[in-house]
């Protein structure tokens, strides 16, 4: 009993103060680089728990249910993975030139996977976990199709990639742990997520955290040589995972929705960024995982911003709703 009151405290209080866990991990992997450093090989085994944890809360009956708005399943996918990669490359482009690893850095960020923290953001606003949940899923078991797709659609034969190893790769850090999450949710009918939550999310948090630490003191050593380029690459940052949030909220302002929109919102604002970076470190230019970390920085503090925002809109609107049933 003390074990799982003490298990879901801690994982109530790092959902609470995630805005500032994330980034601290990414601070002390720089600040501790060298004793981190020969644990990085353990990255693929740690974020491989992260899915299999996340998948544990989804099963069949969420699956089918996204199946049944296709229409809102292909506008989050697109504007998420179409949409913004292609601001991102135009943006990073004209700034950095079309060959710069920043580029493709700024695109990987847009065409990895939904995030799976942003499950978390959608319960706190007011959106449908079961959506946003179900989107995760079924954007992870696709991303061995989409991130090798994006990578040759924006960059062709200018950025020489294997798409073999890399679909593979994908394959054993999304797809197999998604899917025996997803059987072991349907073979316990949908109770293990609960039972096993007291111990399996804090670990998965600190796997979580641990990921980002440790792949940002892998990156550390570069970090260094590139402060005259950040006074550039940090507000384009800003402004490109800022715009991920827009576009979802805008384009499905018409819905007249406001749980369909938040959801949308988060989704297309959030991205897998742990994997963004074990594929930046892995497959490209150290230099291309600078743009992914910087929005480890970003992304949660903006979904701060972004929660706040829809808080008051709604607000507002309640308000409003009020005002004219008085009248």
């Amino acid at each position: 009993m003390a074990i799982r009151k003490f298990g879901l405290t801690f994982n109530a209080l790092f959902e609470k103060w995630m805005f500032l866990i994330i980034p601290g991990s990414l601070i002390f992997g720089f600040a501790f680089e060298r004793v981190l450093g020969p644990y990085v090989s353990a990255v693929p085994y740690l974020f491989a728990f992260v899915t299999l944890t996340m998948a544990m809360g989804c099963g069949l009956a969420q699956l089918r249910g996204v199946m049944k708005r296709p229409g809102i399943m292909a506008l989050t996918f697109l504007l998420a993975h179409v949409l913004s990669a292609g601001i991102a490359y135009a943006a990073g482009a004209a700034i950095f030139g079309p060959d710069s690893p920043y580029v493709v850095g700024l695109v990987l960020f847009t065409i990895i996977p939904l995030g799976v923290s942003s499950v978390l953001w959608v319960g706190m606003s007011g959106g449908s976990v079961p959506l946003m949940l179900a989107m995760v899923v079924l954007d992870s078991l696709l991303s061995p199709l989409v991130v090798p797709a994006g990578i040759h659609m924006f960059f062709g034969k200018a950025v020489e990639v294997e798409a073999g190893p890399l679909m593979l790769d994908l394959t054993i850090l999304i797809v197999l742990p998604t899917v025996i999450g997803v059987a072991l949710h349907q073979w316990s009918k949908g109770r293990i997520a609960e039972q096993t939550k007291p111990i399996a999310a804090p670990v998965s948090k600190l796997c979580f955290v641990s990921v980002v630490a440790l792949n940002a003191s892998a990156i550390a050593p570069y970090v260094e040589d590139l402060k005259h380029d950040m006074a550039m690459l940090v507000p384009i940052v800003v402004v490109l995972v800022g715009i991920c949030y827009a576009i979802g909220f805008l384009f499905t302002a018409g819905l007249r929705d406001r749980e369909t929109q938040t959801t949308v919102s988060y989704a297309t604002g959030m991205r897998n960024i742990s994997l963004g970076i074990v594929l930046a470190m892995g497959y490209f230019s150290p230099l291309a995982a600078v743009p992914v970390v910087l929005s480890i920085l970003i992304q949660q503090p903006l979904a701060t911003v972004h929660h706040y925002v829809l808080h008051k809109l709604n607000n507002n609107k309640a308000g409003e709703s009020m005002t004219t049933h008085v009248r």
